[in-house]
């Protein structure tokens, strides 16, 4: 009966597939002749050779640094928010402003970046103010939701020890509650941080600044050179944040 059932899944899985590709008339041939073939390898040769003159290094550099301010910055407001949203998201205000709260992490989450950042940059004008507050509004909706179950998961003896000793509550958060989340807190950040830089690059689709909206003149004006040089550019910094998260995370998080 198990085998049966599984044949019946794949058959229909297989099913879908070639009504995809019927449904979509996609011409795969096609690909296959010379003149595509040679249009294909000609376009590819234009990307290997990247345009490494002065002047555009030094705007590419210029766009790298506002990538990274970005992506810095919408992640710090996004966990500094996140981390607000969190106190009522982990009922520590009753169940009504849990429940709101919650709703409010899910519909900032539901919302893609670029779907924010095409909002922000009607909202604020182009350039990197809508990429970070599209940045900062999707990853407060994620960094919330992380925090709200951190919180549900610490101990609450140490802060309940500090009420008992006549403690305010900000003051049994700070330093009852705060110093065991604090390596789960900064954790959950440098890994939206690493998110963050990737789709920092990718924003400027839409028109929010940094190397994105460089790589998208680029491939617009069909200056395959240029948008080669970017693609590299998106490429290091995006390993170096890697790099200098992963540090970060060994030093102070682990240890």
């Amino acid at each position: 009966m198990k085998r049966l059932v599984d044949t019946t899944l794949l058959l229909a899985i297989l099913a879908a597939v070639i009504a995809s590709f019927l449904y979509l008339g996609l011409d795969l041939p096609a690909l296959g002749e010379a003149g595509n073939l040679k249009q294909m390898g000609a376009y590819v040769m234009r990307f290997l050779q990247p345009d490494l003159s002065d002047s555009h290094l030094l705007a590419i550099a210029r766009g790298a640094l506002e990538t990274l301010a970005m992506s810095a910055l919408g992640t710090l407001l996004a966990a500094l928010l996140g981390l607000l949203l969190a106190l009522p998201a982990a009922g520590r205000f009753g169940t009504l402003a849990q429940g709101l709260t919650r709703l409010l992490l899910n519909g900032l989450r539901a919302i893609p970046e670029l779907v924010w950042a095409a909002l922000m940059v009607l909202a604020a004008g182009l350039g990197p103010n809508a990429g970070t507050l599209a940045l900062a509004l999707h990853t407060a909706g994620v960094l919330g939701r992380l925090f709200a179950e951190a919180l549900e998961n610490t101990p609450s003896a140490p802060a309940e020890a500090i009420r008992l000793q006549g403690g305010g509550q900000v003051a049994a958060f700070c330093y009852g509650t705060l110093p065991n989340l604090w390596p789960q807190l900064l954790a959950y950040s440098l890994y939206r941080w690493e998110n963050n830089i990737r789709m920092a690059s990718v924003l400027g689709f839409v028109g929010a600044g940094g190397l994105g909206q460089m790589l998208y003149v680029s491939l617009s004006l069909f200056q395959e050179a240029r948008a080669s040089t970017v693609i590299l550019a998106m490429l290091v910094l995006v390993l170096a944040v890697d790099a200098l998260s992963g540090w970060t995370r060994q030093r102070w998080v682990r240890a």
